[in-house]
């Protein structure tokens, strides 16, 4: 019996990079770097692709064309991404104290402010970029006499 009779809301690798967008080489190459891990795999080892792995590649996407991050800057956000999702599961938790939910908000806090940091830092090579751009576009308008 193979994964996907077990759970038929998964997918083959084939099916998720279709569905995400990107190729299959794509996925493969994200669970190298340690972007994306798939849920599961099958007795053979095929990978197994669910709705969250799916979202996490929209979000990899997301990040590269939006913001132009690179994939070390991707790895940086994810793992923010998912350190918050664990805060916050344990801020909620019942058996959570207050001393330990006071270190939390402290650490979500500095998380957020390293992220702030990465977005500012490609912020300022997009102007410098810009800021070149637009020198060359004066230069070039200067030779042809506009």
């Amino acid at each position: 019996m193979d994964a996907k009779s077990v759970d038929p809301g998964l997918c083959g690798i084939g099916e998720a990079a279709s569905r995400a967008g990107v190729s299959e080489r794509a996925l493969r190459y994200y669970q190298e770097l340690g972007l994306l891990t798939p849920c599961a795999r099958t007795p053979g080892g095929m990978r197994r692709y669910s709705e969250a792995d799916l979202a996490r590649v929209a979000r990899i996407r997301e990040l590269q064309s939006l913001l132009g991050l690179n994939l070390d800057e991707i790895a940086v956000v994810l793992r923010s991404d998912d350190r918050m999702s664990e805060i916050k599961a344990a801020f909620h938790d019942t058996g959570t104290g207050a001393d330990e939910r006071s270190a939390l908000v402290s650490e979500s806090l500095e998380l957020q402010e390293h992220l702030v940091q990465v977005v500012r830092a490609k912020k300022s090579a997009l102007e410098d970029f810009l800021s070149d751009l637009e020198a060359r576009i004066a230069r070039i308008k200067e030779l042809a006499g506009k």
